[in-house]
């Protein structure tokens, strides 16, 4: 699942400054079953209207969402509607300034040292291999490189030569601390990448100017 564009996760985390909405969000994630408006707003000492506005809020910010269910010991014909309820949404929302994604290199690590574990290749070809084809599969649902790398958070500027800088490191800080592993981890995606979008992954190249990312997009 493609994470939440870095404005919308942004706004999901700045949703929960609200004293009542963070209120609400914890009852709900504390609650062993899914919390309905009524039982919320008597909870928290809100009024109903009051619960139910802050709770549609929190799932539009893709913190909560929402199931229905008819009210218990009734069922068949004149049971009344189902009951909208409320509960914590499955995907998790997270964001920093600037943009990182420490979940993705998570992610290909883990998954490089399972295969090696099992197939017993060297770790780095395992990590490379991952990162090629995760770099593809999620690319294959952009319109285009440019835009994967701009939802990616690369934030890709053109250079004026056809091509593109990276002007954002999604992996920065590991990048900082481990350049090789992890600059040749990033490559292999946005090479992946690349040919999930129909290009070429010739035109990954490297790049080693300060405060960029370690790779270039060149001109097609």
């Amino acid at each position: 699942m493609r994470k939440l564009p870095w404005v919308r996760r942004m706004a999901a985390v700045a949703s929960l400054g609200d004293e009542k909405r963070r209120q609400l969000f914890e009852l709900v994630s504390a609650s062993g079953v899914p919390v309905g408006r009524d039982d919320a707003a008597l909870a928290l000492g809100m009024a109903r209207s009051t619960a139910s506005f802050h709770l549609d809020r929190l799932v539009a910010d893709g913190l909560l969402a929402v199931e229905f269910h008819k009210p218990a010991g009734k069922a068949g014909p004149g049971s009344g509607r189902p009951a909208k309820m409320y509960r914590t949404a499955e995907s998790e929302v997270g964001a920093s300034v600037p943009d990182r994604n420490y979940d993705l290199a998570g992610e290909l690590m883990a998954t490089a040292i399972e295969h090696s574990a099992a197939a017993g290749e060297p770790v780095r070809e395992s990590l490379l291999a991952a990162a090629s084809r995760k770099g593809r599969a999620l690319a294959a649902e952009s319109a285009s490189l440019e835009e994967f790398l701009a939802e990616e958070g690369y934030h890709p500027e053109p250079d004026g030569k056809g091509g593109f800088i990276l002007a954002n490191c999604p992996f920065h800080r590991l990048a900082d601390g481990h350049p090789e592993v992890v600059c040749a981890m990033n490559g292999a995606f946005l090479g992946g990448a690349a040919a999930g979008c129909g290009e070429s992954e010739d035109r990954v190249a490297g790049n080693s100017v300060p405060g960029q990312c370690c790779a270039r997009i060149t001109a097609p």
